[in-house]
């Protein structure tokens, strides 16, 4: 059998794991938080073009609690295998929130009565006798008033939820619900949220389009700003992101996430800025010190630079403030195996990262990654083609597999070749692997004529 040509990982390698394995625990937080599923509003009885209202009142419930360490609220993007429709019942509310591992749900409903709009907040929670749904005291506006007046139902959530709120962090939670003055700046970044959820090169487009808007309607909109940015960088416009992240900061400069986003895009720079990763997710944590994903970046860039101690102290710290982060598990998960070669550590954190997110391709190719450098080829095969059940079109799952059926089956092998330089040979970025590809199929089609 040939030598086995094996891309580099797509996870990166982190060098020089010091000491034994950290009680992770340890690292408590001020709080113990729970985390927590917020869900756009049912909004199907009001009219199509005002049907993005549903969408505004999630996102202003997600900036308002993201400001206090005691509400954790989950990606929504971590939700989407469980979105049956738009319209949330609660059933598969309960389902999502119990399969993302929360603690309690925010959703409700949006009605017209008259001139008013009509909020019917919905709480549900998750315990181990069972669950239980409250729903709050409705709120009644007329529709101008409504993004000035909603800043109270981030407060009145927390406090159903039986979170103790100082008259600062109350205060500070409903300033970050109120984002903008401006209704129609809202309106716009509402709907260029609910385009680019819906993905690919057409919804990224569209919320362009829309962000911008936001954006010209009101320019101090610090928050449509960074959004805008996000949507570009998965359009992978590094510099405009960059360029709006830095514009936000500028316009808010307490708000964290956009130097958080610098932060995931020093990192993953080919020029390898680790040390500006660092300055950037170390001022997020300034800004916000229970911003567990900032803690997560920061821990990544510190294992990129072989700072292994003050990686696993910046993962301990994210697990204190989001116990339920998937991202850290995985990171956990590379840095056990990468020098050291804990096997048994690293894959338990890798299956950790997948039973919190089953969606994570990253922690499957992980995980694929390490039975492969075991010899467990079999399981290696399993998780690369889950990788390829959740991504298609994932280049490195299908070149990882092809190389794995060369231990097991070359027939097999040579099928896995053949698709993916199908697909790769499309992409300028996998050039190079596909002349190795290429290389491994006229050997292994030779072997076979023999």
């Amino acid at each position: 059998m040939m030598q086995m040509s094996r891309r580099p990982s797509r996870l990166g390698v982190v060098a020089g794991l010091c000491g034994l394995l950290v009680a992770l625990t340890s690292a408590g937080a001020a709080v113990k938080p729970r985390v927590i599923v917020i869900l756009p509003y049912n909004v199907e009885t009001l009219d199509r073009d005002k049907q993005w209202v549903g969408e505004g009142v999630a996102q202003l419930l997600a900036l308002g609690l993201a400001q206090h360490p005691a509400l954790v609220p989950v990606d929504r993007a971590r939700l989407r295998p469980f979105a049956k429709s738009d319209a949330w019942t609660e059933a598969q509310v309960l389902q999502a929130t119990k399969g993302v591992k929360a603690d309690a749900a925010l959703f409700g409903q949006i009605v017209r009565k008259g001139s008013d709009l009509v909020i019917q907040p919905r709480l549900l929670e998750v315990k181990a006798s069972g669950s239980d749904s409250v729903a709050l005291e409705p709120i009644a506006l007329p529709e101008a008033e409504l993004w000035v007046r909603l800043g109270t139902l981030p407060v009145a959530y927390a406090r159903t939820l039986k979170v103790a709120l100082t008259d600062a962090e109350a205060a500070r939670i409903e300033k970050a619900s109120r984002p903008t003055q401006s209704a129609k700046a809202f309106e716009f970044f509402a709907r260029g949220v609910m385009a680019a959820q819906r993905g690919g090169q057409e919804g990224n487009e569209a919320a362009v389009e829309l962000l911008s808007k936001a954006t010209e309607a009101d320019p101090t909109f610090a928050v449509g700003v960074y959004m805008l940015g996000s949507v570009h960088q998965a359009l992978n416009n590094r510099w405009k992101a960059a360029a709006q992240f830095r514009a936000a900061a500028q316009l808010d400069p307490t708000y964290p996430e956009p130097m958080k986003a610098l932060g995931d895009l020093f990192l993953a720079a080919p020029r390898r800025l680790f040390d500006q990763a660092v300055e950037a997710y170390t001022k997020a944590i300034e800004l916000r010190p229970f911003y567990a994903d900032a803690h997560v970046g920061l821990g990544d860039a510190r294992a990129a630079k072989g700072e292994v101690d003050g990686a696993v102290s910046a993962y301990q710290k994210a697990l204190a403030y989001n116990p339920a982060n998937p991202r850290v598990y995985m990171s956990l998960g590379k840095i056990y195996y990468s020098e050291k070669g804990l096997y048994y550590e690293s894959v338990n954190a890798y299956k950790k990262a997948i039973d919190l997110d089953a969606q994570s391709v990253e922690a499957r190719m992980g995980l694929g990654e390490v039975y492969e450098d075991k010899g467990l080829y079999r399981e290696a095969i399993d998780e690369y083609k889950r990788v390829i059940e959740l991504d298609a079109k994932h280049t490195g799952a299908l070149y990882n597999l092809a190389l794995v059926y060369e231990k097991v089956d070359p027939k097999e092998s040579i099928v896995q070749w053949e698709k993916y330089i199908a697909l790769a040979s499309q992409l300028p970025s996998e050039k190079d692997w596909v002349d190795v590809a290429r290389q491994h199929l006229r050997k292994l089609k030779g072997q076979i004529k023999e």
